[in-house]
């Protein structure tokens, strides 16, 4: 039975969605986080993971009736669903002591096993007005902005981990390339480790060794490239950089490439995927999970109480879902329309459009983020 800070895997995401109430995501990969983090809940996988707390969300969006958008921040009350952790860590920004603190959310598994997940926080008084609003946004500010949430997440998740007791972990998963800068913080620990001052293959291949990498999108937005006297600037100087097959080609830091060089297992998230990121990154071996959901979460109550009825243990074994194709084709209808009166009711709410429950009605939806 896996206790307390006896874990061996930990995972990284720039974004983990746990409620809708807590805006700490904005998309398909904050979901996907917090459905594989459920999912390792319900496994017993022995399982920690680290993000960044967003005190003001992505954004609340708003679309005119000319179709521009506008937003607004989307703050929320982190006391209300988040434990204070007292331990206290730091990194270095441009020459600065930024200093950390994280904040406790435990995933509960159907068998009541916790996965916790710990949000990284800089809004302390004393950090400086600006290091303060480091946590404040996701996917927010310029690149300097980014690139200085990523130290947090990396380097500061990996130092916030070891002052958190857990110093036992054997496996790094970054989930996309946002917290490739793990490796800078491994390669630091196995050099004093070794008693060593000089990077060599040993090091490198140490850290190799401890990392797993799942990229997620072929299009540019979802690979972090900064300029490397940007990196110089916020991390400073450090011998790493002059590994150049490993941290940088053409004087840029590509968030991708350093995962993929510093990794020993990569993956892709569907099976046209995975053959569209071996097209890509044709030098590595990149396997591929296709993403799932956690069933439990995403079913809705009226289909919950009909799977319980006619298949129960399904939470459990979601592979026994097959069997619904004999649950009475007038239940399933039952429970489609009771799903169809809420969502009804509640766009009737919202909008005061009218809509009637007996009308075939046809809808869609879509994030308008620029690269979709």
């Amino acid at each position: 039975k896996v206790m307390g800070r006896q874990r061996s895997i930990v995972y990284f995401s720039m974004e983990i969605g746990l409620e809708a109430q807590m805006p700490t995501y904005s998309g398909g990969l904050g979901v996907l986080a917090g459905d594989t983090i459920r999912s390792a809940a319900d496994l017993n996988v022995p399982m920690v993971a680290v993000t960044l707390l967003y005190r003001k969300g992505y954004f609340h969006q708003r679309l005119d009736a000319s179709g521009w958008q506008g937003e607004e921040p989307a703050e929320w009350l982190v006391e209300k669903f988040l434990e204070e952790m007292p331990p206290r860590t730091s990194v270095a920004i441009e020459g600065r002591t930024l200093h950390l603190r994280s904040w406790k959310y435990e995933v509960k598994g159907i068998g009541g096993f916790k996965v916790p997940v710990y949000f990284l926080d800089t809004d302390l008084p004393e950090n400086s007005e600006w290091d303060r609003t480091l946590t404040h946004f996701l996917y927010g500010g310029d690149q300097h902005y980014r690139l200085c949430q990523e130290v947090i997440l990396g380097i500061g998740g990996v130092r916030m981990l070891r002052a958190l007791g857990y110093d036992r972990i054997e496996r790094f998963h970054m989930n996309e390339g946002h917290a490739s800068l793990l490796t800078l913080e491994l390669l630091n620990e196995s050099l004093r480790r070794n008693h060593v001052q000089t990077i060599t293959n040993n090091e490198i291949d140490a850290v190799r060794k401890q990392c797993v990498f799942t990229t997620h999108t072929p299009v540019p937005a979802g690979h972090d490239q900064f300029p490397m006297d940007m990196v110089i600037r916020v991390i400073g100087e450090h011998q790493a950089f002059e590994l150049k097959d490993v941290f940088c080609c053409d004087n840029i830091l590509n968030m991708t490439y350093l995962a993929l060089n510093l990794s020993h297992y990569i993956n892709g998230v569907a099976k046209k995927h995975g053959e569209v990121a071996r097209l890509l990154y044709a030098q590595y071996v990149i396997d591929s999970i296709t993403n799932g959901v956690h069933i439990a979460t995403w079913t809705s109550s009226a289909f919950q109480i009909l799977f319980d009825q006619y298949i129960p243990g399904w939470r459990e074994d979601n592979f026994s879902l097959r069997y619904a194709l004999n649950i009475p084709k007038e239940e399933i209808w039952s429970a489609h329309m009771t799903n169809k009166r809420r969502l009804i009711k509640y766009v009737n709410r919202e909008t005061n459009i009218g809509m009637d429950f007996d009308i075939l009605t046809l809808g869609f939806a879509r994030r308008a983020s620029s690269y979709k």
